[in-house]
């Protein structure tokens, strides 16, 4: 397994982290995983095995569900053996201040989180999601004062656009406050609009990259085929929507890329996505969730996977979104003068 530095900070994770989604089984979330405490005890232990180091959670994944039986398995291990991360944002009640990222939702949102997942502290604590009515002084705050009592050991952020996390860091730097050291996103082979704003911002402002969702709910594993029906199971056939499907038949074809080089190298499409990932720039550790035992297994083979460049070059051509304004013209007129963060956009196409 892989350690890489989370971001500017000095806290090395593993290049996989499990994420726990799965878990709990209560409400939408049921349409994921209905993963229980037995099962859930034999994933961790196989990532542990394997060498994870970072398990991903948040509050409202099965309304506390995910982090009690987090909670619960790791009750009997080591904490310093294991970083937990979670998050903060969406309604865990109906009152009015059950959501949002105030100082009252944030603290209390801290309070209980780490009353379910029975610890102390925090090691990663993630604002799920932008809230646009809270002023960004107040979020940060918040988080600044988690961290100096004990409670949070880093901050990051998760679903926010490039202008959300530069104010967001920009806040912070003015006040002297904690600044987010990573932000967790979506980026796929099929869904790679990270690489026009969210991956440059991570290099130029030395951001760590966890990326959920990397098979896009299952789509890029390799099971789904255009000339097949959605697994039985599949989160498509439950009704989960995400993430959202914009070009089918440019989806096909980068399955039929991945499984041809999947059945030439003997695993699976799911590992050749992840490998892809691992090995693009900035990302720092990609989350994966399972099911069940067998899928867990094979996706913890991907850390050991090195693509070739032909390889990669294939997946990088089947995949690429045509550049959008202003980048098109950036590699007209700037190409004389491109740093690091430009060209982890543009190089490709110089």
């Amino acid at each position: 397994m892989d350690y890489r530095l989370l971001g500017r900070s000095g806290l090395k994770v593993s290049a996989l982290t499990l994420g726990t989604m799965t878990m709990g089984g209560k409400g939408v979330f049921g349409m994921v995983g209905n993963v229980g405490v037995g099962e859930a005890r034999r994933q961790i232990d196989m990532c542990f095995d394997a060498g994870v180091n970072l398990i991903d959670t948040a509050d409202i994944y099965s309304t506390g569900g995910s982090e009690e039986i987090v909670g619960e398995v790791l009750g009997g291990k080591r904490k310093s053996d294991v970083l937990i991360a979670t998050k903060v944002r969406f309604p865990m009640g109906d009152g009015p201040n059950d959501a949002g990222l105030s100082r009252h939702h944030i603290v209390a949102g801290c309070e209980a989180s780490l009353k379910r997942l029975r610890r102390d502290v925090i090691d990663l604590y993630q604002v799920h999601e932008w809230d646009g009515l809270t002023p960004l002084e107040e979020t940060i705050e918040a988080l600044d004062t988690l961290i100096r009592h004990g409670k949070v050991r880093y901050v990051g952020c998760s679903n926010y656009s490039a202008w959300h996390v530069m104010k967001a860091l920009w806040v912070a730097g003015a006040a002297h406050r904690q600044r987010f050291v990573s932000q967790q996103i979506h980026y796929t082979l099929q869904a790679r609009e990270a690489e026009n704003e969210l991956i440059p911002l991570s290099i130029d402002q030395g951001l760590g990259v966890l990326v959920w969702s990397p098979l896009a709910g299952g789509l890029l594993s390799g099971k789904h085929r255009r000339d097949r029906k959605a697994p039985e199971g599949s989160r498509q056939l439950a009704g989960w929507d995400e993430p959202p499907i914009h070009d089918e038949a440019r989806l096909w074809t980068i399955v039929d890329a991945l499984v041809e080089i999947a059945d030439a190298r003997g695993v699976s499409g799911a590992q050749i996505a992840l490998a892809w990932l691992l090995g693009r720039p900035a990302v720092t550790s990609v989350i994966i969730g399972a099911r069940n035992e067998k899928q867990l297994a094979d996706n913890l083979n991907a850390a050991s996977l090195e693509l070739t460049e032909a390889e990669r070059a294939k997946l990088n051509k089947v995949s690429a979104p045509p550049l959008q304004y202003p980048y098109w013209h950036q590699l007209q007129t700037a190409k004389d003068r491109l740093g690091k963060a430009d060209l982890s956009l543009l190089g490709p196409h110089l």
